[in-house]
């Protein structure tokens, strides 16, 4: 039968202490933060030069929900690879980063969506200066 100073040794060492979870949550953030703040500078740049309005709305793009999505798929990575390396504080971290991550893209979603399903006009007659579809045949 082993004495308690070796088990105690055992499962100490099967759980990341503070100082090394706090120094990777530091690094990971210091690589998280410029990544995001590219990609969203990169994503408010995709529209500029689009100044062709067409008939009808415009279809829906995709393009910010998948590199936010993809994102927050990197970061949920990392968080699962610090919390299998018994590094709790990080991964938790991690985890608020991805949750930060996963309601942006849920919101760019929302967004695109919006922009390529308006309202529909209300049916003519209505009050005058209101635009409205003519009724169906």
């Amino acid at each position: 039968m082993p004495d308690d100073g070796h088990r105690s040794e055992r499962l100490s060492g099967s759980r990341g202490d503070g100082f090394t979870g706090g120094c990777l949550v530091l690094i990971a953030l210091l690589v998280e933060i410029p990544v995001f703040v590219l990609l969203a500078l990169t994503l408010s740049l995709r529209g500029w030069g689009d100044t062709d309005e067409g008939a009808g709305p415009p279809p829906m793009d995709w393009v910010p929900v998948v590199w936010l999505g993809g994102f927050t798929l990197a970061v949920l990575v990392v968080a699962a690879g610090f919390l299998r390396s018994a590094h709790p504080f990080a991964g938790a971290a991690q985890l608020l980063v991805a949750a930060v991550a996963l309601t942006l893209t849920i919101s760019a979603w929302d967004q695109q969506y919006d922009r390529a399903h308006p309202p529909a006009l209300p049916t003519c007659p209505t009050k005058a200066g209101v635009p409205c579809a003519p009724p169906g045949p």
